[in-house]
């Protein structure tokens, strides 16, 4: 972290050249630019990233501990299948640490915390009427940005962030079994709910989208499995 004296303000510090590399490879993996199943060299990755071996290899290791990609001796990276069982279970770990987070964003959140997390709730809202789904990641990504500083648990949150980021690329890989609006709407809830400082509301929403999700995932494994039937 950062001091500005004259603002009297804490900012948060620039990320690390690890950090930066950790960003790109993680969004080309939600995003699905890198797909399940694609194989990368770490060559590759120092290519897609600009930047050097030491940062990059650090932000692979960081991928591989989050299971978003694993490491094959001598062949390079392979990006993580998504397991619809295993994201279940996922979910159910997701649920519980969102509402520590949420409850700790709502008590400990200062008010310029407050206006931001407001604005973001008003981008989401946005997304929900135009049902854009690169408005709608873009709101999504700030706004857990937003909740993890205004926490102020970075144990919580590092516990989090990687669920997220799985939770990201589901939807990116499922998105057509779902809705938009509805995502975006039950986000927006939440986000106003931490900015009002309504404890109760916010996680009422949190659980909400976790049902949504937990219900998109059941229907999509359902419909596998007739398919293969």
């Amino acid at each position: 972290m950062t001091v500005d004296v004259s603002a009297g303000t804490v900012l948060p510090a620039r990320p690390t050249l690890a950090e930066s590399a950790y960003e790109v490879l993680e969004e080309l993996i939600v995003t699905l630019r890198l797909p399940p199943g694609a194989v990368f060299s770490e060559a590759e990755a120092v290519a897609l990233t600009g930047l050097g071996r030491t940062p990059v290899r650090e932000a692979l290791q960081r991928l591989a501990a989050e299971r978003l990609i694993h490491v094959m001796p001598r062949r390079g990276m392979v990006v993580a299948d998504i397991d619809l069982v295993d994201f279940l279970a996922l979910l159910d770990a997701r649920r519980v640490l969102d509402r520590l987070v949420l409850a700790s964003a709502t008590r400990r959140a200062t008010a310029i915390e407050r206006d931001r997390i407001f604005r973001v709730a008003q981008s989401m809202e946005r997304a929900a009427s135009e049902t854009t789904v690169a408005a709608f990641m873009q709101a999504d990504r700030e706004g857990d940005r937003l909740l993890a500083r205004a926490a102020h648990n970075p144990y919580a949150v590092s516990a989090t962030a990687p669920l997220h980021a799985h939770c990201r690329r589901f939807w990116m890989q499922y998105r057509h079994e779902g809705d938009v609006a509805r995502s975006a709407l039950l986000h927006g809830v939440m986000l106003r709910a931490v900015a009002d400082g309504d404890e109760t509301a916010a996680i009422r929403a949190s659980d909400l989208l976790i049902d949504y999700l937990e219900q998109i995932t059941r229907e999509t494994l359902e419909s596998r499995q007739t398919t293969w039937a």
